[in-house]
């Protein structure tokens, strides 16, 4: 059972960009953290980004920091992550989760979480 459903995933060149969106379903994520992460193929899940309840904060991972933005709308209950100048090693799995607040780019205490949407970023 889906309760948050990310979107905008797909196959993008190295230098490409994707923009992931994140609904909630069920669920709001108004006043709460929005946290992106990934797991690429082999490898275990970790933090990219990650945004307070009212996006004063934003935080990101070193691997990503100037080449994606993470955003939010409360009114529409959604989070979004804009991902520029694509690079092979950013393949994997995206998920997005509501959690209480943002550890550096982990979104901490995540307990509602998407299904995920897989970026492919290969030429």
């Amino acid at each position: 059972q889906l309760q948050l459903v990310e979107s905008g995933g797909g196959l993008v060149q190295p230098g490409g960009s994707l923009r992931l969106s994140c609904v909630a379903s069920g669920v709001t994520v108004n006043y709460y953290a929005i946290g992106w992460f990934r797991q690429a193929p082999g490898k275990e899940r970790t933090g990219v980004s990650c945004i307070d309840g009212t996006g004063a904060i934003t935080n990101y991972a070193d691997s990503v920091k100037g080449r994606f933005t993470i955003s939010r709308d409360n009114d529409r209950n959604t989070g979004d992550l804009q991902m520029n100048s694509l690079r092979p090693e950013d393949t994997g799995i995206y998920y997005c989760a509501r959690g209480s607040h943002c550890v550096g780019a982990v979104c901490a205490y995540a307990i509602y979480w998407g299904q995920g949407t897989q970026v492919n970023v290969s030429a």
